[in-house]
């Protein structure tokens, strides 16, 4: 840690430091993904209270993706022209407003905060990008980028362990207005630590016409166009085995849900860990496509071996779940410390929101897409073996594109 620190860009031209930045960015990013997974964490109450099917999150989660892509879309846009600081500041106001409607009970109001939720969710990765691609030395990008990843997962753990327990003293809706404090505190502290950051404005230019222009620059850049097919492949890949892990051990292994639940959350925990080791091994061998690379391999062959998952002692299957959310949860930092890389000068915002259009996409498309196999075939391990192909894919693109000519 000492070494990190020590190797620290120093802010010359910006206020904040490495340190502060990267802090704000991986609380921001923890306080948007339990914004997105609140009310998952309380489904059943939620609806039952509500008189609505718990299985109706499905569709509040995909609405919030849904949002997401779009705001990703011109969220480069915005970064450009009112800088990464008050982008930040926005998404965590959308968080605050997504609470509150949710709170409300009332559907119409559900339905629009978690358009509200998937707005800032779209804006924070692009202006979260810009903030640290301005502070971070080279060669500690890639566990740069993965530390504040890291907080994806926590945020998920963290909402699934805070709102549960908020609902044991308070009423549900009150519990989500005591979530809407988290995102209040964080807007509070990038404003303390961040106020000084320059936001060096572009010149002003459509939406539409900063969509095309960072498409244009994506597809003539074979890098760019690569990262953009692997954020599809592997995010399909993460939602369909964190979507269907339980209930695959429940139906096709015959485990009890609470056990199968248990494991999840050990997968979840293993992705955060897994973003972090991921970043320090894409760092130590000095590319992040070779380690985009054997993530796909590894992913694939994951996917593959759960065919069998029946068939292997129960340490096994426990140790395969694990071992996959390690591996399909760890790589969003590398491929988004590979897009700060490889994206022209002064545009990391605009092109990360660029790239993450396709991520969005295979969010969405992913664990429908899984459940069309399951519908054909009758068996989740036959799924897991087909949706292999992604991995194995990305593993071919990532490598093709690391050989190639810069």
């Amino acid at each position: 840690m000492s070494d990190f620190i020590a190797e620290e860009a120093p802010p010359a031209r910006h206020a904040s430091s490495l340190t502060q930045t990267l802090i704000a960015a991986t609380l921001i990013q923890i306080v948007a993904t339990a914004s997105v997974l609140a009310l998952t964490a309380i489904a059943p109450t939620v609806a039952k209270d509500l008189d609505i099917g718990a299985y109706w999150i499905g569709y509040q989660i995909s609405l919030i993706y849904f949002s997401g892509m779009f705001s990703s879309a011109i969220a480069g846009t915005l970064v450009q022209r009112f800088g990464p600081i008050r982008i930040e500041q926005a998404a965590l106001a959308c968080f605050v407003l997504g609470f509150i409607g949710i709170a409300s009970a009332e559907i119409p109001l559900i339905i629009a905060a978690s358009l509200f939720i998937g707005i800032g969710y779209g804006l924070n990765n692009p202006a979260s990008s810009e903030m640290l691609s301005r502070v971070t030395p080279l060669n500690r990008r890639n566990i740069v980028f993965s530390l504040k990843q890291s907080g994806v997962p926590l945020g998920g753990i963290l909402a699934s362990f805070a709102f549960p327990f908020l609902t044991r003293f308070f009423d549900w809706h009150v519990a989500l207005l005591i979530g809407a404090v988290a995102p209040i505190l964080t807007m509070a502290l990038l404003a303390a630590t961040h106020a000084a950051d320059a936001v060096n404005p572009a010149p002003r230019r459509s939406f539409l016409k900063g969509f095309a222009e960072e498409q244009s620059t994506i597809w003539r850049n074979p890098r760019l166009r690569a990262l953009s097919a692997l954020g599809f492949a592997y995010s399909a890949m993460q939602l369909s085995v964190s979507a269907f892990a339980v209930v695959t051990l429940v139906h096709d292994a015959g485990w009890s849900l609470l056990s199968a639940g248990s494991v999840a959350a050990a997968m979840q925990l293993a992705g955060a860990v897994g973003r972090i080791f991921w970043g320090v091994v894409a760092d130590r061998i000095g590319g992040g496509f070779k380690t985009l690379a054997l993530l796909g391999l590894l992913g694939g062959t994951g996917y593959a071996l759960l065919f069998w998952l029946t068939d292997l002692p129960t340490i096994a299957q426990v140790a395969l779940f694990v071992a996959m959310g390690g591996v399909t949860i760890g790589w969003n930092g590398v491929l988004l410390a590979e897009v700060a890389h490889n994206a022209p000068e002064g545009r990391v915002g605009s092109i990360t929101g660029g790239v993450l259009v396709y991520t969005f996409i295979g969010v969405i498309v992913g664990p429908s897409s899984f459940g069309s196999v399951y519908a054909l075939t009758g068996h989740y391990g036959a799924s897991f073996m087909i949706f292999a192909l992604f991995g194995f894919a990305g593993c071919l693109i990532a490598w093709r594109a690391h050989t190639a000519s810069p």
